[in-house]
């Protein structure tokens, strides 16, 4: 899971999450209102009975670069090894791969939730929403937020050689005019005092989109804020546009970048909303109970049950799920794959891959990489754990071998937290010897970091089914 700041210069130690996601079956719920004296349907009706689930995906910290950026040059590779685990090698092919999919399973629409660039780049942006373009004129429309990433970052560079240079970045104005044809334009409200904005999506389904990034102080500071939160004008505001769906009692799922619930035991921060608690006030009083978002890099499900504690409404009241789909720049460069019916309002989520052997394959790749791309994707993902466990304890008092066998388990954990099936499927971990090792580290944060990982969970990471309020 990625714990710190995100530094460029110098390279940060940002540790990733990951998580995989579950499949989880549709109900589908049929009702109607007869007449009295007629069996028939009326119009209306009629118009309910042919309504059909739609299928959509949403995906986070696609952290594009645009390939025209690296030279692949000695300050890129050192970049991208002492970084986070993103695929920055192959994000132009991974978004590739992406247009590829959307074509092969035509989802109504997809979901971006922030953080759509490497480090907010202009060319980068600009690359990106050439792609989407080309998504949408193969008939799925695309959704987008910004992430603490995307705007006004100080840390936009190109690399050249042995060298890092600034490059251009962009503003919150530029982000609107850039990605207008990507929910700014069809949105039905949008706020003013941030990048929120509503928007019919299918059928009975608005998205509340919330743009949770602090970007506004990001030159004062010299590096891009990482911490958010919902400014409370936007909380105002949100009031009001769930009020419009209501008119055409919709449901809602709520989107934004930052978390909404705490998706670790570790006590860091930067990652939930500075205000949480604020918010998810607020999204109970609106009857909002399903969001999506990113930013921790892992994926992970986590619920806040409803409060039965106070008065007789609150009981009625649902639990708010907020599932964290993991980066899809980093192994297993995954996201989630949903449906929504109209009729039953029921939400399923499941986790998938991008499809980069067969995008490779299509068209005519020769690089062994891309053919291989999920076995290449995780070994390196893999070994790059390792080789950090590794200096990590080199200081330390253990023998080489017991170096090795800690770091073996390190990975091996890793590999599975990233999918989101470490919670679930470890048990085979905790019975190697260099498991029993990391239970003895009492210092230092990898060994809380391991133990953490290994943690038994009842709720799937990887799948999950919800009925969403009716407003």
């Amino acid at each position: 899971m990625k714990l710190t700041t995100d530094k460029v210069l110098p390279l940060h130690k940002k540790t990733v999450i990951f998580s995989f996601v579950v499949l989880l079956s549709l109900s589908l719920v049929l009702t109607s209102c007869k007449d009295t004296n007629s069996s028939n349907l009326n119009s209306a009706e009629l118009d309910q009975a042919e309504l059909q689930p739609v299928s959509f995906w949403v995906a986070t910290d696609t952290h594009f670069l645009d390939k025209d950026l690296q030279d692949g040059g000695q300050a890129f590779q050192t970049y991208v090894t002492g970084g986070d685990g993103k695929m920055l090698p192959y994000s132009d092919e991974m978004a590739e791969t992406l247009v590829y999919d959307v074509e092969q399973k035509k989802p109504e629409f997809i979901i971006l939730s922030g953080d759509l660039t490497n480090n907010g780049e202009r060319s980068s942006h600009q690359k990106l929403t050439e792609k989407l373009k080309r998504i949408e004129q193969k008939g799925t429309s695309v959704y987008v937020i910004p992430g603490n990433h995307d705007l006004f970052n100080p840390w936009a560079r190109s690399f050249s050689g042995d060298k890092q240079l600034l490059t251009d970045s962009i503003t919150d104005k530029d982000f609107v005019k850039m990605y207008s044809d990507f929910g700014y334009k069809e949105a039905v409200s949008r706020d003013k005092e941030s990048l929120s904005y509503i928007v019919k999506a299918a059928p009975n389904l608005w998205l509340l989109m919330l743009d949770s990034s602090q970007y506004l102080n990001n030159q004062k500071y010299g590096f891009p804020q990482t911490d958010g939160r919902i400014a409370s004008s936007t909380l105002s505001w949100m009031d009001e546009s769930v009020k419009l769906a209501a008119k055409e009692h919709a449901s809602v799922i709520t989107v934004m970048h930052h978390n909404l619930l705490s998706h670790t035991s570790m006590s860091v921060s930067g990652f939930k909303l500075n205000n949480s608690q604020e918010a998810i006030k607020s999204l109970r009083k609106n009857g909002l109970n399903l969001v999506l978002s990113g930013h921790i890099h892992m994926q992970d499900i986590q619920v806040d049950p409803a409060d039965v504690n106070h008065d007789s409404a609150s009981s009625e009241q649902k639990p708010i799920y907020d599932i964290a789909t993991s980066a899809m720049a980093v192994n297993p460069h995954q996201y989630g794959a949903m449906t929504f019916d109209p009729l039953s309002r029921t939400v399923t989520y499941e986790t998938a891959s991008l499809n980069v052997e067969g995008w490779a394959k299509t068209n005519g790749i020769t690089d062994h990489n891309l053919l291989n791309f999920k076995a290449y994707a995780e070994d390196t993902f893999a070994t790059n754990s390792y080789n950090k466990a590794m200096d990590s304890l080199k200081e330390s008092t253990y023998t080489e071998s017991e170096k090795e066998s800690m770091a073996k388990v390190m990975s091996m954990l890793n590999v599975r937290y990233f999918a989101g099936t470490a919670g679930t499927f470890s048990k085979d971990i905790k019975e190697l010897p260099g498991y029993k090792l990391w239970e003895g580290q009492q210092d230092g944060f990898l060994g809380g970091y391991v133990q953490s990982m290994a943690e038994d969970k009842e709720l799937s990471n990887v799948a999950l089914e919800v009925i969403l309020t009716k407003q």
